[in-house]
C-alpha cells in the first residue's frame, strides 16, 4: 500500500537502535519505538517477523534502545545494512558497553538508554509488538536528537524544541 508508506512518511520520528545480548546477539536500526506507560514503566516496539532481530527478542526476553543522536547517523545506516556482520561482530564498528541488566549492547554518544524485559508480544500484521517492561533508563547529553522523515535522516536543530528559540516548551 505505497499510499499509506507515502503518508506515514510524513509524521518525523526519532532514530534508535533496538539490541539484544547473549546467545543471539543482534541489533536494529527502529523508529517503532514508543512510551506506553509511567506506571509501571512500559515502552514498546515494533519488529517485522521476518527480522532477525525478531526472532532474538523472542528468545531472548529483552532488548535495549539506544536514542541515537544527530551525530550517530552513520551508527543509524549500519543498524540499517543487511549486509553487516552477524552476531557480535556487527558491533565492531561502534562503541558500546554492556547494559548491566540485560548484558544487552547500549551505544556510546546516544541520548539515551534503556533496558526492557519483554511483558508482551502481540502479533499485528507482519509485525510484532514487543512491550517491554523498563529495567533501567539513563540519559546521556543534551546533543539534538537524529529524526527520521520523509524517508531521509534529519538533525532536529538543538534548542528548537517546540519551535521555541531558547529550546523551552510551550503549553497550549
Amino acid at each position: 500500500m505505497t499510499n499509506l508508506r507515502r503518508v506515514m512518511s510524513t509524521f518525523a520520528t526519532g532514530v534508535t537502535v533496538l539490541t539484544v545480548g547473549g546467545e543471539n546477539p543482534h541489533g536494529m536500526t527502529a523508529n517503532a519505538f514508543c512510551s506506553v506507560s509511567l506506571d509501571p514503566p512500559l515502552v514498546l516496539c515494533c519488529v517485522a517477523r521476518t527480522a532477525r532481530l525478531h526472532k532474538a527478542v523472542s528468545v531472548e526476553g529483552s532488548f535495549a534502545v539506544s536514542v541515537l543522536s544527530a551525530e550517530q547517523e552513520t551508527t543509524a545506516r549500519h543498524f540499517a545494512d543487511r549486509s553487516r556482520p552477524h552476531g557480535w561482530a556487527q558491533f565492531a564498528a561502534v562503541g558500546w558497553v554492556p547494559g548491566s541488566r540485560t548484558g544487552a549492547p547500549l551505544i556510546t554518544g546516544a541520548l539515551a538508554w534503556l533496558e526492557c524485559e519483554v511483558t508482551e508480544e502481540v502479533v499485528a500484521g507482519d509485525h510484532s509488538v514487543f512491550v517491554g517492561r523498563v529495567l533501567e533508563a539513563a540519559s546521556g547529553g543534551d546533543e539534538a536528537a537524529l529524526l527520521f522523515h520523509r524517508g531521509a535522516f534529519h538533525g532536529l536543530p538543538e534548542g528548537e524544541a517546540a519551535g521555541v528559540p531558547d529550546g523551552r516548551v510551550r503549553t497550549v
